[in-house]
């Protein structure tokens, strides 16, 4: 698995999980429980991982939606 992306905003995660998926890309986002338990403060970012054959493509996919990326 490689990181993709990361980020304090929860929005961000939640459009990128969905245009991951409508490619067909499984996503996997680390640290939401994490992050949740300090109390919405915003300073433990989400990190969200892709299998490595799909790195590449995911990060094209996002560019495109022009969501910066790790």
């Amino acid at each position: 698995m490689r990181e993709l992306l990361r980020t304090n905003d929860p929005t961000v995660i939640a459009f990128a999980t969905a245009l991951l998926e409508g490619e067909g890309i499984d996503v996997f986002v680390l640290d939401a429980n994490t992050s949740v338990l300090e109390g919405s403060i915003g300073i433990l970012p989400r990190r969200m991982m892709v299998a490595d054959r799909d790195h590449f493509v995911a990060s094209a996919v996002l560019r495109d939606n022009e969501i910066d990326i790790a």
